[in-house]
């Protein structure tokens, strides 16, 4: 990967001012979240930041304050800034629709403002979007869960290139990644894999703020995407390291989508989300989505398998259960749940792997998606092609760490937090 300096600096510049403008925690109230979100410093500085815009605030349910109201709610009755219209992406706006769907244009009931559907729309068609709205500067306000096909940070992407393209101003508000920004892990996207589920060359789990990722597509990828970088800001966090998991944030966690539903769900799902790929059971329709994993016939020989490759910081037990609906409903499914006991030693895209190796290995019926699904969510052909040739999970693994070395290099270009 090349890096644009001037893009590089220019959005840079841009975030740091924007932080350094805006008060920091040291105001706080007692008892108050010792991390203090993009938002809560915009709030606290009167919507400077927006003053005389309109803005289009791209969001969804987890937008929400430290003492969890809606963003949007707060902006549309705070007479300091002027909200004209909400984007949202999938799961929609207040997050009801599964898995691949999304709530359609409409009016919010809250607020009266237009709510403004960007799933599956990008390029000329999501440019025309927002030159439909009016909106003079876009706000993006969204929790991530540090996978690379999770989907929220590619309709960041798209509304990005989208903005550079119209030239919209644009702002993001951070907030903490769930699953801590000690490093990256996985294999890097490969730009001919490129889809919805991962649009640029980042790891599988990219150990980066939505916020830092902002600036990473902006100065990497922008130029070539829309011709140009977007005139950016980043409003930074203050109170968070990158040691942090969710639960050190003093912050609510809102399920950014239905089958996210804990910061546990976020902790395992970069490298379980991969059985997104398989015809197995990923875990939806139960409590614990991507903490259980399974299929019919399979029964205590992947628990063992997958306690003999000692993945680091895991427990493993061995499960049954019945999800509640779809393709498994009513069925009863053997298989196995992840219990993560040591967050600083677990690797999730490798535990991904393993579990991959081991189904395969002890239970003939396992098969990859009839469309190779799992290519894109895993960047590439080379994890599929490689279990089916019979490789283990060492194996694996290496395969990647080429192209994993290298953004680390590119990422840490883009990290604001110590």
């Amino acid at each position: 990967m090349t890096i644009p300096r001037r893009a590089l600096l220019a959005t840079g510049a841009a975030g740091a001012a924007a932080a350094a403008a805006l008060p920091t925690a040291a105001g706080a109230a007692p008892g108050a979240a010792p991390v203090r979100t993009g938002f809560e410093r915009l709030a606290a500085d009167g919507y400077r930041l927006l003053r005389g815009q309109r803005v289009g605030v791209v969001t969804n349910q987890s937008g929400i304050t430290a003492d969890a109201r809606g963003i949007v709610d707060v902006m549309h009755a705070d007479r300091r800034v002027h909200v004209t219209a909400v984007l949202a992406g999938e799961h929609g706006y207040r997050g009801t629709p599964q898995a691949g769907l999304s709530e359609g244009d409409s009016t919010d009931p809250a607020t009266g403002l237009p709510v403004l559907d960007t799933y599956r729309r990008s390029g000329r068609e999501l440019d025309e979007l927002v030159l439909r709205s009016g909106v003079d500067t876009l706000v993006y306000d969204s929790q991530d869960a540090g996978a690379r096909f999770y989907t929220c940070i590619w309709t960041l992407y798209d509304c990005l290139a989208a903005a550079a393209r119209t030239g919209t101003r644009f702002v993001v508000l951070d907030r903490p990644n769930p699953v801590s920004g000690r490093d990256a892990y996985g294999p890097v996207l490969d730009r001919r894999y490129a889809s919805f589920v991962g649009r640029a060359p980042i790891a599988q789990a990219h150990g980066m703020t939505v916020g830092e990722l902002a600036l990473l597509y902006n100065g990497e990828f922008m130029p070539a995407e829309a011709g140009r970088p977007a005139e950016l800001t980043v409003v930074t966090m203050t109170g968070w390291r990158r040691r942090h998991f969710h639960d050190a944030t003093g912050l609510p966690w809102v399920p950014p989508s239905p089958n996210m539903a804990t910061p546990d769900t976020a902790l395992v799902y970069s490298g379980t989300g991969l059985f997104e790929g398989t015809t197995m059971s990923e875990g939806r329709g139960t409590v614990r989505p991507f903490e259980l994993l399974g299929a019919e016939g399979l029964d205590g020989r992947w628990a063992r398998a997958v306690r003999a490759e000692r993945l680091a910081g895991l427990h493993v037990r061995e499960a049954y259960f019945s999800p509640t609906f779809g393709p498994f409903q009513g069925r009863t499914l053997g298989g196995v749940q992840l219990h993560v006991h040591d967050r600083a030693a677990f690797d999730p895209v490798r535990t991904g792997v393993a579990l991959l190796v081991t189904a395969k290995r002890v239970w003939r019926g396992f098969a990859w998606r009839p469309d190779r699904f799992v290519d894109k969510l895993a960047g590439s052909p080379l994890l599929r092609t490689m279990i089916d040739a019979g490789a283990g999970t060492d194996e694996v693994v290496a395969a990647w760490q080429d192209g994993l070395r290298a953004f680390r290099a590119v990422r840490r270009k883009y990290l604001r937090y110590t």
